[in-house]
């Protein structure tokens, strides 16, 4: 008899998360593994940001906070969302999580009933559809296109919504595309969600920072449909803290009380020091901080390098993204071919692991977001590991 939930064997394991795993595995065999599978930034946390962590060890933060985070600290989210998305919210609306990954479950398990549909564009983030399944919801998936940039029109999400819609998981800047929605582009999904009240979206929108040559909006900024959006944010990506989990949801009172209620039984407050950390982080803004705006055009500097790298490889079709750091081409021109040792790429698993077999290179398979003609790059590493990295991989493919 199998002791296991089925909510348990219905999971399946983060498919960038046992990648980096892994790659780990054969690092610590003395292989030199190049591992572009993390989304995670290669910079170290602000200096500032840490000397504030010091500096509350010191001064004895050290006991149960709040259970949705100190009040000072989510009245600092609330200023920087006047600040950098001229939004309003009280920070009683705010609700302060350990990562933005238990903001989302947070929301998730609040709103979702079991049979409710969430839509989901994509390609998406691995994390999406088994939080669905937490809640015991279904998945709709709207399919993206690389033609179109891998964002959905606002057709496809029309046609999508049914009476059983509950939830729409949208995602600007997105993880693993980079793909970025202009305003435009957001005033007509809008004018879809107007139609249809009983439908709410969450907007992750972890990568806001992170975007090269056109401005970061969020669907709150419709106020047709700002009560049912739920905006869930954090520090990892932007202010380069993924190992402090730091997140944060911002929503109606109504669903920040449900959101505070269920944390109350998981996890309660998160990390007092982190949560001192993440209040110098934000109170400045992302144009104050010298180190984040070198972070950003170091990282748009790769996406034009590894895009243009990419670009040289045949069978590869390259949208050069706008934000976040990612690249996620189209691969679907190799399958079905045989390498030079005999191997038969059949799908994009396949040349996953063939790459890291034969090239010592780490990368996702796009099945894992959505997309199985894709494989995701993260360009979170130095250009010479880039360069290095394509390298290899020609000579694999060639």
């Amino acid at each position: 008899m199998n002791p296991l939930s089925d909510r348990v064997k219905y999971l399946t394991e983060s498919a960038t998360l046992a990648m980096t795993r892994l790659s780990r595995e054969l690092t610590a065999q003395g292989l030199d593994v190049i591992n572009l599978s993390i989304g995670e930034p290669d910079f170290d946390t602000p200096t500032f940001v840490k000397e504030a962590a010091k500096k509350a060890i010191d001064d004895n933060w050290t006991h149960y906070p709040p259970v949705p985070g100190y009040a000072d600290l989510r009245e600092a989210v609330s200023l920087k969302l006047k600040r950098d998305n001229n939004l309003d919210y009280t920070p009683e609306q705010i609700v302060v999580s350990t990562g933005a990954k238990q903001a989302l479950t947070n929301v998730m398990l609040s709103l979702v009933n079991p049979g409710e549909e969430v839509i989901v564009p994509t390609p998406f983030w691995v994390s999406y559809s088994e939080l669905i399944k937490l809640a015991e919801g279904k998945a709709v998936y709207i399919n993206a296109s690389l033609e179109n940039r891998f964002k959905i029109t606002p057709q496809q999400l029309e046609e999508a919504i049914t009476e059983k819609t509950k939830l729409v998981m949208f995602n600007s800047p997105n993880n693993p595309t980079g793909s970025v929605y202009s305003r435009e582009e957001l005033e007509e999904i809008a004018k879809v969600l107007e139609r249809h009240p009983h439908v709410y979206v969450i907007a992750d929108e972890i990568y806001e920072y992170i975007t090269f040559g056109i401005a970061h909006y969020s669907l709150a900024t419709f106020s047709s449909i700002k009560d049912r959006i739920i905006i869930i944010n954090g520090v990892s990506k932007g202010y380069a803290m993924t190992g402090w989990r730091l997140g944060y949801s911002v929503s109606s009172l109504e669903i920040a009380k449900a959101c505070n209620k269920i944390q109350g039984q998981i996890t309660s407050g998160t990390c007092s020091i982190t949560q001192r950390a993440a209040l110098a982080a934000l109170l400045k803004g992302p144009n104050e901080n010298p180190e984040l705006v070198s972070m950003v055009e170091i990282f748009r500097k790769r996406r034009d390098l590894l895009g243009s790298l990419l670009k040289e490889i045949p069978g590869f079709k390259v949208d050069i993204p706008d934000g976040a750091f990612y690249i996620f081409p189209d691969i679907s021109e190799l399958f079905g071919k045989t390498m030079a040792n005999g191997t038969v790429i059949n799908n994009d698993d396949e040349l996953c692991m063939y790459l890291l077999k034969e090239a010592q290179v780490a990368l996702v398979s796009g099945s894992s977001f959505g997309n199985p003609k894709c494989i995701r790059f993260s360009y979170a590493t130095s250009d010479e590991r880039l360069m290095e990295a394509v390298k290899r991989i020609k000579k694999a493919l060639a």
